[in-house]
C-alpha cells in the first residue's frame, strides 16, 4: 500500500521560482496537446500507449516546439496518458450500469462486459452510444506541475544540515536547487506543484515504512459512530477526536465573516470600475482580493482536520482488532430543514476524510474494517430496539424511560448491526424500518423472535446478510 507525502520548500528564491513557473507553463502546453490529440477514441481507447505517442512526436519533430528537456516532456506525456486511461475507466462504470439496465440475459451481459473491458466497444452500436454519452473529452487546466523521474534529481544536505533538492531546469546540465523544510529526502517519482511562491514536492512511500504502521492493533470488536462534535464515538462510550467540532465551527464562522468583507470590497471595486476609476479597482483586486493567503489558510485547515481525524482513528484501532462502522459511501438526505448557519457548518462535514482514514489505518495496522447498514441506528434504542426521540446529543427512549448519550447509543446499534441476520449492507432504508417495527411489535405482543411468515422469509431470501465479521 502506497501513501503520499508532501515536502515544502523553505524561503524559495524568486528567480528560481520564476524559472520553475516557466517550465511548468511549457509542460502545461504539452498536457494540453496530449489531451487534445489523444483524449478520445484515437487515444488509449485505440490501444495507444505513452511510448507510442513519444515515438510519434520524436519522428515528426513535434517535441522541438515544447522547448523543454526530453525527460521532462516524456514524463508529462506518461502522466497525461495515465489520466486519460483513468478518465476512460470512470466512464465505463456508468456504461456497466447501463448494460445491467438494458438486459438480464447473462450471456449478453458477459459479451458486453468483455467487449467493454477489451476496448472493443466501438463496433457495438449500444456500447458505442453509451461510451460517447458518458466519456467526454477532457481539457487540461494544469499549468503548475512538473513531473520528475526518480533518476533525474538529487537530494543533498549542506554543512548547516539543510536538505536541498536539485531538479533539471530548462537548460541541459543546469539544475535548479530547491531548499526543503524537512530533513527526510523524497524518493521515487516526484510531482512538483507550484502554489503561491512555494513548491510542494509530492512523492509516495510504502505504508509499511511509516512509524504508525508498526503499532499493533487491539484485540476487541468495537462499533463506531461518526459525528460532528467529535470525529468518532465507540461503543464503549469513549469519544475520539473531540476537537473536530470546534475546528469546523471556527473555520465556518471565519469564512462567513471573511467572505462578507470580500463581497463588500468586490462591490466597491466594481463600482469604481463603472465610474472609470480603474486604478482604484485594480488596487483593491490586487491587494485585497487575492487568493494566495486564502489558499494557504484553507490548506492549513484541511491539514489540521485530517490530523484530528486520523489521530482519532488510530485511537480506535489501538483498542480494536475489528472495527464496525457505518457505510460512509451512501448519501443521506434528511427531511428536517435546518438553518443557514447549521447548513454552512455541515457543508464541511468530513465524511470522505473519515472513510479514507478508517480504510487506510485499518489496512496498515492489520485491523478488520466491517461496513454495515447504519439506517435508523441513531433513532432506535440499543436496549429495547424501539424508536425514540433524539434531541442534540441526547436520545430519549419512551419505553425504557432512559436518556442515552446519542452517539454512544448509535455506536452500540452499529456494533449489533454487524451480526444482524435480516439487515444487510444494501438493504433499503424503508425495509430496515419495517424490520425494526416488526421486531418491536413481536416484543410488545410477546411473540417469539423467530418469524416464519412468508413476508419475512421472502425478505431474508432477497436480502441475505453480507456484513460478515471476517477479515
Amino acid at each position: 500500500m502506497k501513501v503520499t507525502r508532501i515536502a515544502y520548500s523553505a524561503r524559495m528564491n524568486p528567480g528560481k521560482y520564476a524559472a520553475l513557473v516557466e517550465q511548468a507553463r511549457r509542460l502545461g502546453w504539452v498536457r494540453s496537446e496530449v489531451w487534445q490529440r489523444y483524449g478520445s477514441i484515437n487515444g488509449v481507447a485505440a490501444g495507444l500507449r505513452d511510448r507510442q505517442v513519444r515515438d510519434r512526436w520524436l519522428a515528426d519533430g513535434r517535441h522541438v516546439q515544447f522547448a523543454v528537456l526530453a525527460n521532462a516532456w516524456k514524463e508529462t506525456v506518461r502522466d497525461v496518458m495515465a489520466d486519460i486511461a483513468a478518465n476512460l475507466e470512470a466512464a465505463k462504470v456508468d456504461v456497466r450500469r447501463a448494460i445491467i439496465r438494458r438486459t438480464s440475459d447473462p450471456a449478453e451481459r458477459k459479451r458486453m462486459f468483455t467487449a467493454l473491458k477489451a476496448d472493443q466497444w466501438a463496433d457495438d452500436p449500444f456500447l458505442s452510444r453509451q461510451m460517447r454519452k458518458h466519456w467526454k473529452r477532457g481539457h487540461n487546466r494544469t499549468h503548475d506541475q512538473i513531473v520528475v523521474r526518480a533518476d533525474n534529481y538529487n537530494a543533498l544536505v549542506d554543512g548547516r544540515g539543510r536538505l536541498w533538492l536539485a531538479i533539471p531546469g530548462l537548460e541541459p546540465r543546469k539544475m535548479v536547487k530547491i531548499p526543503l523544510s524537512t530533513t527526510v529526502a523524497p524518493t521515487g517519482t516526484l510531482r512538483l506543484i507550484l502554489r503561491g511562491g512555494r513548491v510542494e514536492v509530492h512523492y509516495q512511500i510504502d505504508a509499511s515504512q511509516m512509524r504508525s504502521s508498526q503499532r499493533p492493533c487491539g484485540e476487541a470488536t468495537i462499533g463506531v459512530d461518526k459525528g460532528y462534535t467529535e470525529a468518532l464515538t465507540d461503543s464503549d462510550g469513549q469519544p475520539h477526536g473531540e476537537q473536530l467540532g470546534d475546528l469546523l465551527t471556527r473555520e465556518s464562522d471565519r469564512l462567513k465573516e471573511r467572505n462578507r468583507r470580500r463581497a463588500k470590497l468586490r462591490s466597491i471595486a466594481n463600482n469604481a470600475a463603472l465610474r472609470g476609476d480603474y486604478a482604484k479597482a485594480h488596487r483593491i483586486k490586487a491587494n485585497n482580493l487575492g487568493t494566495i493567503k486564502r489558499d494557504r489558510q484553507a490548506a492549513r485547515h484541511r491539514a489540521r482536520v485530517r490530523t484530528e481525524i486520523f489521530t482519532a482513528v488510530h485511537e480506535v484501532v489501538d483498542k480494536a482488532a475489528t472495527v464496525i462502522a457505518e457505510d460512509l459511501t451512501k448519501r443521506f438526505a434528511g427531511r428536517k430543514r435546518l438553518g443557514k448557519n447549521i447548513n454552512r457548518r455541515l457543508a464541511a462535514w468530513t465524511k470522505g476524510v473519515t472513510a479514507e482514514a478508517l480504510k487506510s489505518v485499518s489496512e496498515r495496522r492489520g485491523s478488520a474494517l466491517v461496513p454495515v447498514n447504519a439506517a435508523y441506528t441513531s433513532q432506535t434504542c440499543h436496549q429495547c430496539g424501539r424508536f425514540g426521540r433524539r434531541s442534540g446529543d441526547r436520545f430519549h427512549c419512551t419505553r425504557c424511560g432512559v436518556v442515552w448519550q446519542a452517539d454512544v447509543n448509535a455506536a452500540i446499534n452499529i456494533l449489533h448491526r454487524a451480526g444482524d441476520p435480516d439487515i444487510a449492507l444494501h438493504t433499503p432504508h424503508h425495509m430496515v424500518k419495517q424490520i425494526l417495527q416488526d421486531r418491536t411489535d413481536r416484543h410488545r405482543t410477546r411473540l417469539p423472535v423467530q418469524d416464519s411468515s412468508p413476508a419475512t422469509a421472502e425478505r431474508r431470501a432477497n436480502h441475505p446478510n453480507r456484513s460478515t465479521m471476517s477479515k
